[in-house]
């Protein structure tokens, strides 16, 4: 688990959390008000709700495209924990909080894949499985 996280702002604009991620290399960003997680924010989010509206992304706050259903876990669970909650919804990187619900990292698929052998092996089949969605379309094709 990396602890010395960077949290997104939700008042920052699209432009620099884009510009942020682009420069540390990662899909997503926990924002948080102080040490509060209130939602993530993914190269998706910035996409498909920013770009999408055709507003300049300067003029775009965080808040307005985060998404604000939060998988998690406790900084106390076990690494298969983490990875079924990742398998389940289709995330690589997972905000992890302490007792209190105040966050204090994010474990990524990476991470599990040095910590425990079936882990990081159990998550990205999850990760990698067609959703609901996805399989209804192909079947209708």
């Amino acid at each position: 688990m990396q602890r010395n996280v960077a949290i997104a702002d939700p008042n920052m604009t699209v432009r620099d959390i884009a510009r942020r991620m682009r420069a540390d290399n990662i899909g997503s960003l926990p924002v948080g008000e102080h040490d509060r997680l209130i939602g993530m924010v993914t190269d998706r989010d910035i996409v498909m709700r920013g770009v999408a509206t055709d507003r300049a992304p300067g003029n775009i706050a965080v808040r307005e495209v985060m998404s604000e259903g939060i998988s998690y876990c406790f900084e106390d669970d076990d690494a298969q924990a983490a990875a079924q909650i990742m398998s389940k919804h289709q995330v690589r990187r997972l905000p992890i909080l302490n007792r209190d619900k105040r966050l204090v990292g994010v474990v990524a698929l990476a991470d599990l894949g040095r910590c425990e052998v079936g882990a990081a092996r159990d998550a990205l089949q999850g990760i990698s499985e067609a959703t609901d969605q996805e399989r209804r379309q192909m079947h209708s094709n």
